[in-house]
């Protein structure tokens, strides 16, 4: 999940990051300050995540992009790899 937030200064990307941290569901997090956006992945409902960063932070929060990924590792094994001898 992608939000916009303001982060116009080093306190408010500590108070941003700080509230991420403490939260349990989220797996990763990324910051970015010049494009006032934070990245978070892991498994949790998104409006939840933007209400306690709301709440957290006392600042707006946008959500701009939410993607879900497949966890499923249940794919083919890569053809044409074996490298054994010929007869």
């Amino acid at each position: 999940m992608t939000v916009r937030m303001n982060i116009d200064c080093n306190g408010c990307y500590q108070r941003i990051r700080r509230a991420l941290l403490n939260m349990q569901d989220l797996e990763s997090h990324l910051i970015d300050r010049k494009q006032h956006r934070v990245s978070v992945c892991g498994e949790f409902v998104p409006q939840d995540v933007a209400i306690k960063l709301r709440k957290r932070t006392n600042r707006r929060v946008e959500i701009l992009e939410i993607k879900e990924v497949d966890a499923g590792g249940g794919g083919d094994p890569p053809a044409g790899g074996g490298g054994g001898q010929q007869p």
